[in-house]
C-alpha cells in the first residue's frame, strides 16, 4: 500500500505530527465481523495500529493464553463504569 517507510524503524519519519523522530509503526491490526439473521445483517469493523519507539527497550512482556472461552469488560478507572464487554470464544 505504499507505507514502507512507516514500518522501519530506521526510515519512519513522523515528525510532522510528533516531536519525536523515533517512532514508527510496529504492528496493524484489522478486525472485520459481519452477522447474517433471518432478522438483519450486522457488520462492524476496527483497526489498530501500534506505534513503537526505536531507541526504547522495553522489558518482556507476560503471555496471555485464551485457550477457553470468557468474558471480559473495558471500565473506565475513574468512574467504575462499564464502557465495553465482550466474550472471547474461540
Amino acid at each position: 500500500m505504499g507505507m514502507v517507510k512507516a514500518f522501519s524503524p530506521m526510515a519512519a519519519d513522523f515528525t510532522g505530527i510528533v516531536q519525536s523522530s523515533q517512532l514508527y509503526i510496529s504492528d496493524v491490526l484489522h478486525k472485520a465481523v459481519i452477522e447474517v439473521q433471518e432478522t438483519g445483517t450486522v457488520a462492524a469493523a476496527a483497526t489498530v495500529i501500534g506505534i513503537s519507539f526505536s531507541a526504547v527497550l522495553l522489558p518482556p512482556s507476560d503471555t496471555f493464553i485464551a485457550d477457553h472461552p470468557f468474558v471480559y469488560f473495558l471500565r473506565d478507572n475513574q468512574t467504575g463504569q462499564i464502557l465495553f464487554q465482550g466474550k472471547f470464544s474461540g
